[in-house]
């Protein structure tokens, strides 16, 4: 498979038509969501061609009451298959035990593997995908910007981003074109900063 001739046939491919794709070259696809901003159009696209796909929330027990209000509200407007998968510790005893360490500590590696990374892995581990569906988009970081619409990690998985070459302005009309609700107050625990890399993406 040779990633820079896909990326580049689907340059000018619209979202769904990446989607309708991406759907051809597997037979197990999942879709993560953390329910960040501009998640309710990759769900909204994703599962209007592919209703029963299994749609993968690793839930750090961080998110805000805003968020988890707007989880609930986009699970039952689109019918998402939802999987929620949390952390093994709770958010109870890790403020005893850890709290939120300082970014790029010992103790904050250890954080991240807690809340995000072992859930994730956990997830995966389950699901066995050979297609991801993502919301990954150039500009978000410099890791992001290299990657295309469709990448491939070191686990062999497709991971496809429909909404690649989106600016936060064409999601801002996608979402009142589909009548999408949007949550902007999102907090991520393991990133100091908005466009720092995750972990689970690199």
């Amino acid at each position: 498979m040779n990633l820079q001739e896909i990326n580049t046939s689907l340059e000018n491919k619209t979202p769904e038509e990446i989607v309708k794709w991406a759907l051809t070259q597997g037979v197990k696809p999942v879709i993560t969501t953390n329910f960040r901003p501009y998640e309710a159009a990759i769900l909204h696209l994703v599962t209007k061609i592919h209703p029963n796909i299994s749609v993968i929330w690793c839930d750090t027990g961080y998110n805000t009451d805003a968020t988890y209000r707007h989880a609930k509200e986009l699970i039952e407007k689109l019918i998402l298959n939802i999987d929620v998968y949390v952390p093994k510790q709770s958010v109870g005893y890790r403020n005893v035990t850890l709290g939120i360490p300082e970014v790029d500590t010992p103790e904050h590696k250890i954080f991240s593997e807690q809340v995000k990374l072992e859930p994730f892995k956990r997830a995966m581990n389950t699901h066995q995908p050979d297609v991801w569906f993502t919301n990954l988009r150039k500009g978000q970081t410099n890791y992001r910007d290299k990657i295309g619409i469709v990448s491939k990690g070191a686990d062999g998985i497709l991971k496809i981003s429909p909404f690649y070459h989106y600016t936060d302005l064409d999601l801002d009309n996608y979402l009142l074109e589909h009548s999408l609700p949007n949550e902007k107050r999102y907090y991520d625990p393991t990133k100091a900063l908005a466009n720092r890399e995750c972990g689970i993406h690199q």
